[in-house]
């Protein structure tokens, strides 16, 4: 059965454009496009997407305010298509906040430099939305006070730097998570988020207004303090050095062919080199498996391992792969994530 795509985009050039790319791939059908928000969402109804490519500006009702009226009415998995921009970044955000499930480059050049590449990246993200994306994924922050996993003792007193590594869907889950922390959070708190280099500042800011730790985007040479989330730059590699009470951060940029920069198995393989023992590694939702293999060397040299659960991941990939590894200490919800994240004193 091939995946029902809905385009919608204000330019009859991109629709048709569009059209004729995913039209190409046996696995995708496109069968209406629209011209602007309001009639997306009515055509959500009538045709039923399976996946639905979505612009930003439109007349009538912009890309942010159709993901919104199509997640009240019928959630479905949205790929956002974006300008790599700032304001495009910010604008890309506010669709992933409203309920936009992933985002890609509008020019698909930015995907890659072969065409046909670029395209089939594109089909390949439409169809994996399709057959693995959860619309209906745990978002908000639930007001619960008891903890169903509670930390043991020797947990507490061990923990002395927090990473955290995510890929499609991590901004919502990040923002779920982070905001849960208390400003005196005791622990320095690494964050890997796959995003591309314009987006990575935006995403950092706008967490920063909504937490009460401070976060930052990660600079070279930045020294690890408490309550302090440092954001790997997009398009770079992110590296712990130093020993422990005394950690900083090295941004470099990685070869690039690199399948992700930042990635999450390259810093936590530097990780696994200063402090492994003393960090709590935890993997959220993704698609891949980028940070299963750093998991389980971290696993072996004594780090503790949360995954977030599958009911909450927008995209149960990666965390799963950590699951099946075997290397999981604990599988929750990101509610109980950040739960427990504030039982640290």
């Amino acid at each position: 059965m091939t995946v029902k795509v809905l385009i919608v985009d204000d330019s009859a050039f991109f629709r048709r454009r569009l059209t004729e790319i995913i039209n190409a791939d046996p696995r995708l059908e496109v069968i209406a496009s629209a011209a602007d928000g309001m009639e997306a969402v009515e055509m959500v109804s009538r045709y039923r997407p399976d996946v639905i490519t979505m612009d930003l500006e439109m007349p009538l009702l912009d890309g942010i305010g159709a993901v919104k009226k199509i997640m009240r009415r019928r959630p479905t998995p949205v790929l956002m298509l974006s300008t790599w921009t700032t304001e495009g970044a910010k604008a890309t955000l506010d669709a992933l906040d409203a309920g936009a499930m992933d985002f890609l480059p509008k020019r698909f050049e930015d995907l890659a430099q072969d065409k046909t590449r670029a395209r089939q990246k594109l089909c390949d993200r439409i169809n994996f939305l399709a057959t693995h994306a959860n619309p209906h994924k745990q978002t908000s922050v639930a007001k619960t006070t008891e903890l169903t996993h509670p930390l043991i003792p020797a947990e507490k007193k061990k923990i002395e730097l927090v990473v955290i590594g995510t890929s499609t869907g991590g901004p919502v889950a990040l923002q779920n998570v982070l905001s849960q922390l208390p400003a005196n959070f005791p622990f320095p708190i690494v964050l890997l988020q796959h995003m591309p280099a314009t987006f990575t500042p935006s995403f950092a800011e706008r967490l920063n207004s909504q937490c009460d730790i401070r976060i930052k985007e990660a600079q070279q040479n930045d020294v690890l303090r408490p309550g302090i989330a440092y954001l790997a730059p997009g398009g770079q590699q992110l590296l712990l050095k130093g020993r422990r009470g005394q950690l900083y951060l090295q941004v470099d940029p990685g070869p690039e062919n690199a399948t992700y920069r930042p990635c999450i198995d390259v810093t936590l393989e530097s990780v696994s080199q200063v402090c492994p023992a003393q960090t709590l590694t935890i993997i959220l939702t993704g698609m891949g498996a980028d940070g299963c293999e750093g998991a389980i060397k971290m696993h072996q040299k004594g780090s503790t391992i949360w995954a977030q659960d599958q009911q909450s991941s927008t995209i149960y990939g990666m965390p799963m792969a950590v699951a099946k590894a075997g290397v999981a200490d604990k599988v929750l919800s990101l509610t109980e994530i950040g739960k427990l994240l504030t039982a640290f004193k």
